[in-house]
């Protein structure tokens, strides 16, 4: 049979459904006469299947992120960003990184109670939680599921602080829960921006919240005592790079307090999807991206090394990190705060436990 032309699909990320590094056949679209290229025009939707995990709070070991401790309520994403660096996860299912990332999402229907449950466990020290960093906790679906909302009130219930990692509006919804515990210091939320220009954001994060949205619920958010953060993630040479300052300057002009910057990673599978993508829309700038990528990876398109991944090294990088502080330099971003509080933390009663003697 013919294989079919990869082409875009419209509301998705990927272009095309490679198969995960763990599996021993490839899979391939194919016109097989019946009805032209449907396999891979037609709409795709989203399917969600419930994940059994018995544990929800996720360790980390890296030394290149602030945080030991996360939650994420779903495994997937719907928002469809190409560039995702926790797409080959879903290799570990079965699954593809590709289309199958973004359409079939793994729900932790549990999380609320599986995390209830791991804070009181006497062994448990209060440290700040990661709320969505791996996958976005304010996906589309988390509309009807409402998990991350009900994390949310546990960590509330918990006093336990928690910063939020998102790219949606949709965190506005939780703003009743998310600014009481503002003003006991329990959390912030770090909203990203990758660019300012709406058709490339259309491109890159098709399902996820407009730039303008991002900026307005910034502005929200720091008008309830919210404090808000901004990641300017990732930075693409010679494609969304040219704007570091502009977000910068937007998002202290939103309200935003803090600031952080990722160079675009390319691990395992992410390295053809991202290629793949770029020939389809930005042909004209695909050489020139992937040599400026391998400029900042010592020559690979990827490395994976602590204290150089997630900014990469060379000359082009090295800029890149200067621009950075100097934007951050000039707009007031990055002053020193007091943290998250810690101390207030105190298990709430279960249900059945002795009352207090009064």
């Amino acid at each position: 049979m013919d294989e079919i032309p990869r082409q875009a699909l419209k509301g998705r990320g990927s272009i095309s459904n490679t198969t995960s590094r763990y599996e021993r056949e490839t899979r391939v679209l194919a016109d097989d006469g019946w009805g032209g290229n449907e396999a891979v025009t037609d709409p795709v939707p989203t399917q969600v299947f419930d994940d059994t995990a018995r544990s929800v709070l996720s360790k980390n070991t890296s030394p290149d992120v602030i945080f030991e401790r996360s939650v994420n309520p779903y495994r997937g994403c719907e928002h469809a960003c190409i560039y995702c660096f926790a797409r080959p996860t879903h290799a570990y299912l079965g699954l593809s990184p590709g289309l199958d990332f973004e359409t079939k999402i793994f729900r932790k229907a549990r999380a609320p109670e599986l995390l209830a449950a791991e804070l009181r466990a006497k062994s448990y020290r209060c440290q700040p939680l990661a709320l969505g960093a791996n996958t976005d906790p304010y996906q589309p679906i988390e509309r009807e599921q409402r998990i991350t909302r009900a994390v949310l009130e546990v960590c509330r219930d918990f006093n336990q602080p928690v910063m939020v990692i998102t790219k949606s509006a949709l965190v506005l919804r939780d703003l009743d829960i998310l600014a009481p515990m503002a003003a006991k210091g329990l959390v912030n939320v770090a909203l990203s921006v990758t660019t300012l220009d709406r058709d490339l954001a259309r491109r890159l994060e098709p399902r996820a919240s407009t730039p303008p949205r991002r900026l307005a619920a910034m502005r929200e958010l720091t008008a309830a005592g919210v404090p808000v953060a901004v990641l300017a993630s990732p930075m693409i040479p010679a494609l969304n790079d040219h704007e570091l300052e502009a977000i910068l300057a937007a998002a202290a002009e939103a309200g935003a307090t803090q600031a952080n910057y990722i160079l675009l990673r390319l691990p395992l599978e992410i390295k053809d999807l991202f290629e793949e993508w770029l020939r389809e829309h930005a042909p004209n700038r695909a050489d020139r991206v992937l040599s400026l990528m391998r400029q900042c990876r010592g020559g690979e398109l990827y490395q994976s090394g602590f204290g150089t991944r997630m900014k990469g090294s060379g000359p082009v990088a090295e800029l890149l990190s200067r621009r950075f502080k100097l934007a951050c330099r000039r707009l007031g971003l990055n002053a020193r705060d007091a943290g998250l509080n810690c101390a207030a933390f105190k298990p709430p009663p279960a249900p059945g436990d002795q009352l207090p003697l009064l």
